[in-house]
């Protein structure tokens, strides 16, 4: 299985492995990219079954064209190879498209630079890019199954890709954060995580919604992209990138969870909130719909005003959050590792059974 160390991939892949321990499979975890912290090697150091590889190899959407890609690919079927694997799973389906695997492969998509590109610059894609694109299109066409972390994403790359089936919808699920003792709520405050620097997050809406809020407004996460890139944010109260404990510390306070992202096909900090009873003002886009309907606040993603009253409506009904914290836990024990595993490990089955047949 591949994962990389930079965003959301890296939760979804280490929460899943150890939860495929438990159906029995040993899983090479190989890393593309940058090399996880020593904080990250911890979340599968120990777990039986599992052996984490640091390959060095690079990842797809920080190289700027399509042979450093084929050659990690190739590497990566040799790898398959070498360790006698029965089944690649590709956490970024461009994989698998440049290079021919031994064994089947299943393409499971978190998001790739086109649909990203679409959705938040809603414009052609940059010509420099096509090849990612044309790649990746190839990718979902070669693996023997693709899969969506919700139903609202596999149709966008449906429609992205002019793919002949829908990509499988599996949600992510998510261990519980470390616990921590119930902070006390006098001071409330409103509370966003994610990747600062990502257009997609929408971080600027929520900065000018802090200027207008009578709530503070927190932001945690990395201020600064891989490749040095930024978004000035002004008005939010930056808390840099925290750890899981200390993550685990501002949500026991159940702040007022938001995120106004326009680009999103899962959403792992959302489900963090969730769990821990934080009601939830997100933006109205269909992944959200889709697995927060009828458990969260939605606004227009581009509506500043509405999110600063939003909050600011919630930060003075203290009935009103209470009611959504726990409509939002209810929701989030949907959304479980074991729950993700047991589709995975069934996937996986069924391959091995379909070659086996052959």
């Amino acid at each position: 299985m591949t994962a990389d160390a930079v965003g959301g991939v890296w939760q979804y892949a280490t929460d899943l492995v150890r939860a495929l321990s438990d159906h029995g499979a040993h899983v090479t975890l190989a890393v593309m990219g940058p090399s996880p912290s020593v904080e990250q090697r911890r979340k599968v150091e120990g777990v039986a079954g599992v052996d984490l590889l640091d390959t060095g190899l690079p990842l797809d959407w920080l190289t700027r064209s399509p042979e450093p890609v084929r050659c990690a690919a190739r590497k990566l079927a040799e790898l398959a190879r070498e360790i006698g694997a029965d089944v690649v799973h590709c956490n970024s389906p461009i994989l698998a498209g440049a290079a021919r695997f031994p064994v089947p492969v299943v393409a499971v998509a978190h998001g790739c630079i086109t649909t990203w590109w679409e959705t938040v610059r809603g414009d052609e894609l940059d010509p420099a890019l096509t090849w990612h694109r044309d790649l990746t299109r190839k990718g979902l066409l070669s693996a023997e199954v693709t899969v969506a972390p919700s139903a609202a994403f596999a149709e966008i790359l449906r429609e992205t890709y002019e793919l002949p089936r829908t990509p499988r919808a599996i949600h992510n699920g998510r261990y519980p954060l470390p616990p921590t003792g119930r902070g006390s709520g006098e001071h409330l405050f409103a509370l966003t995580v994610g990747r600062l620097w990502d257009e997609g997050k929408n971080m600027a809406v929520l900065d000018r919604a802090a200027a207008s809020a009578a709530t503070p407004m927190l932001a945690a996460g990395a201020s600064e992209s891989p490749s040095g890139k930024r978004i000035p944010l002004h008005h939010l109260q930056l808390c840099g990138k925290l750890d899981e404990h200390e993550l685990a510390t501002l949500l026991a306070k159940r702040p007022i969870f938001a995120s106004a992202a326009i680009f999103e096909p899962f959403g792992l900090a959302v489900l963090e909130a969730a769990m821990a009873g934080c009601p939830l003002v997100l933006s109205d886009i269909p992944t959200f719909r889709e697995l927060w309907g009828g458990a969260a606040i939605f606004i227009s993603h581009a509506d500043a005003e509405g999110f600063a009253d939003a909050i600011d409506r919630l930060a003075e009904d203290r009935g009103e959050r209470a009611r959504l914290g726990e409509a939002a836990r209810e929701r989030a024990a949907r959304y479980t590792p074991q729950a993700s595993a047991a589709a995975t490990a069934a996937l996986y089955g069924s391959l091995l059974e379909q070659g086996r047949a052959a």
